[in-house]
């Protein structure tokens, strides 16, 4: 029993760094100093990029990016890419928006919908790191190793799959009806016009 709640412990471990590698680089997104037109630039193509979204939508966007995540070794950097872009697009709405303008980009995190989606990067991401940790120590490609590496990391990888895509569903519920309650997306107020 104590082997399980060791692994268990270093799973919740590396699912810690995970989050919090995706909230450095969303903070420092979030930070990057932009010029009015860099900020109406950005606005516009997120605006372009929401137009007509909905919860499936959301869904949709957000597990293509979380099955990235989980590539080994790539999907971390992909994570980190990702962080930092929703920083930059929170730094740009902030720049015409006095409603968020005093408001810390890490706030908006902290909304149930934004809890869900940092933990469900933090699996893919730390599961990035773990499976190339794995194919080091396993060598799948030699003789007799590859069903240690299918046991050890294969099924572990496809049940954090399924995981991270019912949070990132129940996320999106969520985001909607938010997005709802406030009174819908209106592009213009996103675009700053």
């Amino acid at each position: 029993m104590s082997v399980l709640r060791f692994k268990i412990k270093r799973r919740l471990l590396y699912l810690g760094l995970g989050a919090a590698a995706f909230l450095i680089a969303y903070s420092i997104g979030a930070a990057v100093p932009m010029t009015d037109d860099e900020a109406a630039q950005l606005r516009q193509e997120f605006a372009d990029q929401i137009g007509d979204i909905n919860e499936n939508g959301i869904f949709i966007n957000n597990v293509r990016i979380a099955l990235g995540m989980f590539i080994p070794a790539a999907g971390a950097g992909l994570g980190l890419f990702s962080g930092f872009a929703t920083g930059t697009v929170f730094s740009a709405l902030a720049n015409s928006s006095p409603e968020l303008a005093g408001i810390p980009p890490l706030a908006i995190l902290i909304t149930p919908f934004g809890i869900m989606e940092v933990v469900a990067y933090g699996i893919a991401m730390s599961r990035s790191g773990m499976l190339v940790h794995r194919i080091v120590k396993d060598k799948p490609w030699r003789k007799g190793n590859g069903m240690p590496f299918f046991h050890n990391s294969l099924v572990p990888t496809f049940i954090e799959l399924g995981i991270v895509a019912v949070i990132l569903f129940a996320g999106a519920v969520v985001e909607w009806e938010m997005i709802q309650q406030l009174g819908g997306i209106k592009t213009s107020t996103v675009i700053g016009t």
